[in-house]
């Protein structure tokens, strides 16, 4: 944050950075079934190693078809690899993520999260305007390695939105 002095009136400046290697996950309520059943995303990853996985929506074609689906299949391969959680999230509200997760048969293997205002996707400056396809702004689609609550790896798709880099089969050979 910056200080801009301006005659005798002081304005904070807030700019958005992208998160990067080395920085830690900074806290931020995520929801699971409802808006009263919440983690702190990064309490969630302060010890071991995990991945949190960025989609555009829950229930949309490509996350539900196959981006979601490719980490239920991968989860053996990376937990052999030290992965001890995958946590997906998703700009939605708790109660669409919860069905999500429900309609994908992902309870149990990985934990489904709503950021229904987006703050921790705008915290880490994923955040895009999809307003053209989903009504409002979004998290672009990506995949972070992180361990003891810092990033260690981003795979961040380039348009935001394709499925190559933040595919898990990409991400589990690159980890």
């Amino acid at each position: 944050m910056r200080s801009l002095r301006l005659g005798a009136k002081r304005f904070s400046v807030l700019s958005a950075r992208r998160i990067a290697v080395g920085d830690a996950i900074p806290s931020a309520q995520l929801s699971k079934r409802g808006p009263g059943d919440t983690v702190d995303i990064a309490e969630r990853v302060k010890a071991g190693k995990h991945l949190i996985v960025g989609v555009p929506g829950a229930f949309s074609p490509a996350c539900s078809a196959s981006h979601v689906p490719g980490y239920l299949v991968a989860w053996k391969t990376l937990h052999d690899k030290g992965v001890e959680g995958i946590h997906v999230v998703a700009v939605n509200d708790a109660f669409v993520t919860s069905a999500w997760a429900q309609s994908l048969g992902a309870e149990g293997s990985l934990e489904i999260l709503a950021d229904p205002a987006g703050e921790f996707t705008r915290a880490i400056d994923m955040e895009f305007d999809a307003s053209k396809f989903f009504g409002n702004p979004r998290s672009k689609r990506y995949a972070m390695l992180v361990e003891d609550g810092r990033v260690k790896k981003i795979f961040l798709e380039p348009d935001s939105t394709g499925l190559d880099v933040s595919r898990a089969e990409e991400v589990a050979r690159n980890i």
